[in-house]
């Protein structure tokens, strides 16, 4: 889709459903079209300057290059049955019978396409997915901030663990999900381009140039991209796998604190809620119906794009200097930037309008608070040199059950353990007969991973 217009014949849901806008100037086909027109506008550009070409035609060549459209470029495919000369051809076509023979001259595809795709996968990141990730780490910021005192039951294994505050598990993927925008950042700016010919040899640009080497540089320096170390007739896949695998790690996060999220808002847990629009419908035939609908969204489509990753190392066997069996696979790449960028949108929004249900957290932690004293009994007993004291609490904590009493009445009731008791500083009995007081340093460890993601950040 080159507008903003539904077009209902697409194919792909990415094209319409789950679309980003501002990403089609980068990963559209018009957009592929113009990339590649951008590094054959280069090579005129060097010709020009080692004096090969004068600067009249290669003016000439830059303009047809930087003016062509998708739409003509595949036009011609039609009948070339190859797509970078039909961009070839198209240029050719507007320009000099002096300034046609240049065109594209010594370049093989791969000069091209590799090229292209890294210019316009590090730009898509750079200008649109990076600022996006950041947008959503400022929300995440905010929440863990304003909840870091709000008690919450800590759960492991599904079950009741200890408390926590609500701030505290979102600070844990504020610290997730800076290291990913690190990550993918990395990853782009270690996107590298190649103009060494078909088999990576210089072969074609030895016969025009003195020294092959610094005439790739000066290409790729024109596009602001460094060149591969070493090339084949392709770049070495390493690079777009590893931001690929960033982007799809980063995209699990994402898939986690869904499955979070979308747990805490089931009816009988119910701490938080997805705040719905005023005409949103939750179900088509149960009017009361608040379903998850976003965090399920995005659940759903990691689910769609995360397996993608095999692809990339299934595309990173090339037979010898190169084959074409990623050719066709290399194509979707772009619709894993589109959908990892709608969903980071998309919970960006769910998170600035995240209901929290404190008193709901504090009843539920309410439930289950005898035996949340069973682990400060047991470290305290230990530490003031109680024999077996795990063995000792477990039991009572069975007995307990059993009997359907407290913990802490059978313990206090308990003579033999009241030596014990009596070494417990009046902070640590207020712990272990308070259980609300037992969340560590939650509240300060929120503040101190907030602070220092925040700090990082900010130089991006």
């Amino acid at each position: 889709m080159m507008n903003e217009e539904i077009d209902f014949s697409a194919f792909s849901p990415t094209d319409y459903r789950y679309a980003v806008p501002e990403l089609r100037e980068y990963l559209s086909d018009e957009a592929y079209v113009k990339y590649k027109a951008k590094v054959e506008a280069a090579l005129a550009c060097v010709f020009a300057k080692k004096r090969i070409l004068t600067s009249d035609l290669s003016d000439e060549i830059v303009a047809a290059a930087l003016d062509v459209t998708a739409e003509e470029v595949y036009k011609e495919e039609k009948k070339r049955r190859h797509d970078v000369r039909a961009l070839v051809e198209v240029i050719r076509s507007r320009v000099s019978d002096g300034a046609r023979p240049f065109v594209h001259l010594s370049a093989t595809s791969y000069d091209i396409v590799d090229t292209a795709n890294a210019l316009r996968y590090r730009d898509a990141v750079t200008d649109v997915i990076i600022p996006d990730m950041l947008a959503l780490e400022r929300s995440w910021m905010y929440l863990a901030r304003r909840e870091k005192d709000t008690l919450q039951i800590g759960r492991t294994h599904g079950q009741y663990a200890e408390p926590i505050t609500f701030g505290f598990a979102l600070a844990q993927y504020v610290n997730r999900w800076g290291s990913r925008i690190l990550k993918i950042q990395e990853a782009s700016d270690r996107l590298v381009g190649k103009f060494s010919g078909a088999v990576g040899a210089y072969n074609a640009t030895s016969l025009i140039a003195d020294d092959p080497e610094e005439f790739e540089e000066e290409v790729l320096a024109l596009l602001n991209i460094r060149p591969a170390a070493i090339s084949t007739q392709i770049v070495p896949p390493e690079p777009v796998s590893d931001l690929v695998y960033a982007i799809i790690s980063s995209f699990s996060v994402l898939a986690n604190f869904c499955d979070d999220m979308r747990h805490l808002q089931r009816s009988e847990i119910s701490e938080v809620m997805e705040r719905m629009a005023a005409e949103q419908v939750g179900s088509s035939t149960m009017p009361h119906k608040r379903n998850p609908v976003g965090f399920e969204n995005v659940k759903s489509l990691w689910k769609k794009f995360m397996p993608y990753i095999v692809t990339m190392h299934l595309d990173q066997i090339s037979e010898h200097q190169r084959d074409l069996t990623n050719s066709a696979s290399q194509r979707y790449t772009q619709e894993l930037f589109v959908a990892f960028d709608y969903c980071v949108r998309r919970l960006t929004s769910i998170s600035k309008r995240l209901e929290v249900d404190r008193e709901r957290m504090r009843e539920n932690i309410m439930r289950g608070i005898d035996n949340i004293i069973a682990e400060p009994l047991y470290i305290l007993l230990s530490y003031y040199g109680h024999p077996d004291a795990h063995e000792y609490v477990r039991r009572k904590s069975i007995q307990a059950y059993e009997e359907n009493k407290s913990l802490t009445e059978l313990v206090e009731a308990d003579n033999a353990i009241l030596p014990y008791l009596r070494n417990f500083t009046d902070e640590q009995r207020g712990i272990v007969f308070d259980p609300m007081k037992y969340t560590g340093i939650a509240a300060k460890k929120t503040e101190k991973v907030v602070d220092y993601w925040e700090a990082i950040l900010n130089k991006l």
